[in-house]
């Protein structure tokens, strides 16, 4: 067991897909000589080479395109997405191109593309930095769509996007890029679409993925004082969803809130929320409560902390729960 970052486990994740495979390629803005802003491909180059870890010009939707290129012919392309918000340009080759061509071919080219995203806010930037554009991919039929939470996960994930022939998109919380876990580097993960139960409890079901699962954490301990007992579930993918454990919790317990950072108003969720009632309608307590972000663009830096979800607006939903 080694004690890593979140951004070090990913590091490691990729270096080991690439010293396994060398038809693995890590490509991006800045993710060579400088090893990317949040330092997840740092040493990469100078290990394997400016022929694999590519530093692209500013410009989303040619990395991406270049990457659908590349794939046709044999490689397994890792883009990077140097912030959130930077994806948009590249949407018209995710959702017309990647995500349509296996099917468009009859299944007959495969199309392993990573696209690795930084997501969520947290970190004091400036506009376009902070987005959670999570829905807009869980809804684009072709993708599939999964985002780590810790050390471990991150580790194993990453290495297991790398290796599907299905094109991922693959987001990691910013805010937690420095949290220390300790990982297995010689071990495996569960299963890429597997969520998995992060804390068990009797009492009340909390649903996250990404930075919200160690808020979630927080608020299932602070309530132990009161007596309830929550469990907590990291999705881990979005897309396709693991509603077998969210099922088995949310029928054991009777009471869910789903947490996320992006808008509460059609978020994912909203989709989970409804899935949950239609599966487990006889087994609720309360409504499925949802706790995120508002309605409106993501604020100045010194307005997010009133923005992004918190301990306290986690507890108030339980509260809510309880009160029915």
């Amino acid at each position: 067991m080694t004690t890593l970052t979140l951004a070090k486990a990913l590091n490691e994740g990729l270096r080991r897909s690439m010293e396994d495979d060398s038809k693995v390629l890590v490509m991006g803005e800045d993710v060579g000589k400088l090893g990317g802003v949040f330092r997840v491909t740092d040493g990469l180059q100078k290990d394997f080479g400016e022929e694999r870890v590519i530093d692209t010009p500013l410009a989303e939707s040619g990395i991406v395109g270049t990457a659908i290129g590349l794939a046709l012919r044999g490689y397994r392309p890792v883009c990077e997405i140097q912030f959130d918000g930077f994806v948009f340009p590249a949407a018209d080759q995710i959702i017309t191109q990647l995500a349509k061509m296996p099917l468009r071919s009859l299944g007959t080219l495969k199309l392993p593309v990573v696209v690795r995203i930084p997501f969520g806010g947290g970190i004091g930037a400036v506009e376009h930095h902070s987005e959670s554009p999570e829905a807009y991919f869980t809804h684009t039929a072709g993708l599939r769509v999964v985002a780590c939470s810790n050390p471990a996960d991150a580790y194993t994930m990453i290495q297991e996007a790398v290796r599907c022939d299905d094109p991922i998109i693959f987001f990691e919380p910013k805010r937690r890029y420095w949290d220390k876990a300790e990982v297995d580097l010689l071990g495996s993960g569960l299963p890429l679409d597997r969520a998995r139960v992060v804390r068990k409890g009797r009492d009340a079901t909390l649903i996250a993925y990404g930075p919200m699962v160690k808020t979630c954490v927080e608020a299932a301990s602070a309530v132990e004082e009161d007596g309830r007992d929550l469990e907590v579930i990291d999705l881990r993918s979005l897309n396709p969803l693991d509603m077998d454990v969210v099922t088995d919790s949310v029928r054991r317990t009777g009471r869910c809130v789903v947490v996320h950072e992006a808008p509460v108003f059609t978020g994912f969720g909203a989709e989970l929320a409804a899935r949950i009632t239609e599966s487990c309608f006889y087994h609720l307590e309360a409504p499925v409560l949802r706790v995120g972000g508002f309605s409106t663009p993501y604020p100045p830096s010194r307005l997010e902390d009133h923005y992004l979800p918190d301990l306290d607006r986690v507890l108030d939903a339980v509260d809510r729960s309880f009160a029915y």
